[in-house]
């Protein structure tokens, strides 16, 4: 600690764009590679550590010597002799890819989630226009009026009115369930007179 002489892996090289010999490590270099907004959170965690020891984990960002950004977890903890610490021991794991695919993959999940509910919506609402001779928005105001009146989410009662229109067996509660739809969704009284 008193020399802050800093040995770095192959994969730390690496992790920050150099190759070995490239460049001395040094706690500067370490802190220069540090994101700017991540930076003075990191220089607090390491101070905090060598003063009173024990173990550090920081999920943080850093820019390589290529500029790409990487986002890392640092974990790591001090090495005492009696009460005083004399090195600090630790990894750094780049979570970056990892990270992308499940952004990726959790947007691509909400992308199909939303088509599919619209869909749901969209038939539902061509059953109300076929079923009751309304136009699209009226059949789209309706839902959402049964839905409100219900307290349920609006996909939840299309998909119900759906699911009566494409099952044999539950058909024949297809044109109670619009009636109910179209009783739900109309304005109430004290609407109509205001």
């Amino acid at each position: 600690m008193s020399t802050w002489k800093i040995h770095w892996s192959d994969g730390m090289f690496q992790l920050h764009g150099y190759e070995r010999g490239e460049v001395v490590p040094t706690l500067e270099l370490l802190f220069a590679h540090k994101h700017p907004e991540d930076r003075p959170r990191c220089e607090e965690i390491v101070a905090q550590v060598t003063r009173t020891g024990g173990y550090f984990c920081m999920y943080h960002r850093i820019i390589d010597a290529r500029g790409r950004t990487r986002r890392v977890l640092t974990s790591g903890d001090a090495i005492m002799d009696g009460d005083k610490v004399i090195a600090l021991d630790g990894v750094m794991i780049d979570l970056t890819s990892t990270l992308q695919r499940e952004t990726e993959q959790t947007a691509r999940a909400a992308v199909e989630g939303a088509t599919s509910t619209r869909g749901v919506i969209d038939q539902a609402r061509g059953i109300l226009m076929g079923q009751l001779k309304m136009g699209s928005e009226d059949a789209f105001q309706m839902l959402v009026s049964t839905s409100s009146h219900r307290n349920v989410k609006l996909v939840v009662v299309a998909a119900e009115l759906v699911q009566l229109a494409n099952s044999a067996e539950s058909r024949s509660y297809l044109d109670t369930a619009v009636k109910a739809i179209q009783m739900e969704g109309r304005p109430s009284q004290r609407r109509r007179a205001v």
